[in-house]
């Protein structure tokens, strides 16, 4: 049974809405979490591929500054767990490839004092974007992992995509590519 991840995926329907507003002024939590990492789990080469290629995203406002807009609100799971607050860079949407070192959305966690931390990523690809660079057809993968597929019709109104999560910054006990993240929490997202 596959696992219901279009949650994950609501910032593409927000996309067009956030990329037009200004961007709000987010706090930064500083470095008072250690990478994951570092605490001897085991992880993966994709893992520090996309390590590497967002560490500086650690201070949300180098993400802002550099174009990342915020596409959902945080984004709880079904049963336990949450993803977090999900940020796209337009840029990347819509080209239909997925790059190890340049994920389509950052994902961050609620903090008490008002705080963003970042926790992981994700790589979407539309479905009608890839077929038509790789009529050879088949499911994506990345770095040997295979991306998960959403149909439509989707509680978000999207059309069928693929998508793989990333937990680069907070280990998860479900695993580094799990859509849920049980050590994410969503009570501290600011009310609207």
């Amino acid at each position: 049974m596959r696992i219901k991840t279009s949650v994950a995926l609501a910032w593409l329907a927000a996309m067009t809405l956030v990329a037009s507003l200004t961007t709000a002024t987010y706090a930064h939590e500083g470095s008072a979490h250690a990478a994951p990492a570092a605490a001897g789990r085991a992880t993966s080469p994709l893992v520090d591929k996309v390590r590497a290629a967002t560490s500086q995203y650690r201070d949300i406002n180098v993400a802002l500054h550099e174009g990342w807009v915020p596409a959902t609100p945080c984004v709880s799971g079904p049963n336990s767990g949450a993803m977090g607050v999900h940020f796209v860079l337009p840029s990347r949407l819509g080209d239909g490839m997925l790059k190890a070192g340049e994920p389509e959305a950052l994902i961050y966690e609620p903090m008490g004092n008002g705080a963003m931390r970042l926790v992981g990523v994700e790589f979407i690809v539309m479905v009608s974007d890839w077929e038509k660079q790789h009529s050879e057809g088949g499911t994506p993968s990345l770095e040997g992992h295979l991306t998960n597929r959403v149909e439509a019709p989707n509680r978000y109104g999207l059309p069928a995509f693929y998508e793989l999560h990333v937990w680069a910054w907070e280990q998860n006990p479900n695993g580094n590519f799990a859509d849920w993240n049980n050590r994410v929490s969503c009570d501290n997202q600011p009310l609207s």
